[in-house]
């Protein structure tokens, strides 16, 4: 037994690493360093997740349940500063807050007053959507090029390993079995880092689909409520009442 675990732990990692070469050497750093951003990213991003689902569930409830719509963002303030729920509110409050466009204005003053308020809670929702999405495109390129980083590592390692097989003019099955074994050690290192990365990747991308909708219904919500006092354009007017109202008159 005791012979057995000698012979294992003189072919394993370690012996790996001390016959691999720089190249082997700088691979496996390269596996290590994409596992470690890799955990990294799962770790806090799932963090965030679990407070804005928290968020979700608290700050339109009491949002809704205010007065004005001043106590409503100090509300949404107040149990999460830094939250996209408060930031929407945020944005919400100073849209309100905006005088009307007079001539002449700027560009974004000159939209209308519903289209002026579309376009700030749209940018919040843009700004928000940025930061939830932020990473994801880490996770998935260490997904797609963690298993081959790893195939490389192999082919080297085998390649350096049949070399000195050759260099020294002996060959049998336990001078090949040994080095292309350890080689082979980096496919599996590459396997490893790639599939939580691609998991994680799935997870968290479902995760901030459905924390979108909800921050996309509570924008809607929002709008809704902004331009409730607002007269209703000349092009909002649907054809058939004008159509009807002249043939009404033609009779």
């Amino acid at each position: 037994m005791i012979e057995t675990m000698d012979r294992f732990a003189g072919t394993g990692i370690s012996s790996f690493w001390t016959q691999a070469d720089s190249v082997s050497r700088a691979t496996a750093l390269l596996l290590l360093l994409m596992s470690i951003v890799t955990w990294y990213l799962i770790l806090t991003k799932t963090t965030q997740v679990w407070r804005l689902r928290r968020q979700a569930d608290r700050v339109p409830d009491a949002f809704w349940a205010a007065s004005t719509l001043e106590q409503a963002a100090a509300k949404a303030h107040g149990i999460a500063p830094d939250g996209p729920f408060a930031r929407i509110a945020a944005e919400a409050l100073a849209a309100e807050r905006t005088p009307s466009a007079h001539s002449p204005v700027p560009l974004n003053e000159s939209l209308g007053r519903a289209e002026q308020i579309r376009r700030i809670l749209r940018r919040a929702l843009q700004r928000t959507s940025r930061r939830l999405d932020s990473g994801l495109s880490v996770l998935a390129s260490v997904g797609a090029t963690a298993p081959f980083v790893g195939l490389f590592g192999t082919v080297w390692g085998i390649y350096h390993a049949l070399t000195d097989i050759g260099l020294s003019g002996q060959v049998s099955i336990d001078k090949v079995a040994g080095p292309v074994g350890e080689a082979l050690i980096m496919t599996a290192l590459g396997i490893a880092v790639a599939v939580p990365a691609v998991l994680g990747y799935n997870f968290l991308l479902r995760a901030n689909r459905v924390i979108a909708q909800e921050l996309d219904g509570f924008a809607h919500d929002l709008h809704a409520y902004l331009i409730r006092d607002l007269p209703i354009p000349d092009d909002d007017v649907k054809p058939g009442v004008d159509d009807k109202r002249v043939g009404q008159g033609g009779g």
